[in-house]
């Protein structure tokens, strides 16, 4: 299913598709830095410290950074 949105609240990231239902959710850090970068309709782009992962609309990690 595709993402439709990826929102931060507080150190969670939910990733929702097209209709609204939760694809899966991430912890972040609390850093300047942390949380969602941008996201597409298949990857969505989060840093965390120093690291920055894309992962697959299934939650899975594609590559880290």
């Amino acid at each position: 299913m595709p993402i439709g949105s990826a929102v931060q609240k507080g150190s969670t990231v939910y990733v929702y598709d097209e209709k609204g239902r939760v694809l899966f959710t991430r912890s972040v850090g609390n850093g300047p830095k942390d949380g969602v970068k941008g996201f597409t309709s298949s990857t969505v782009t989060i840093q965390n410290g120093n690291t920055v992962y894309v992962f697959h609309e299934s939650g899975r990690v594609l590559y880290t950074r």
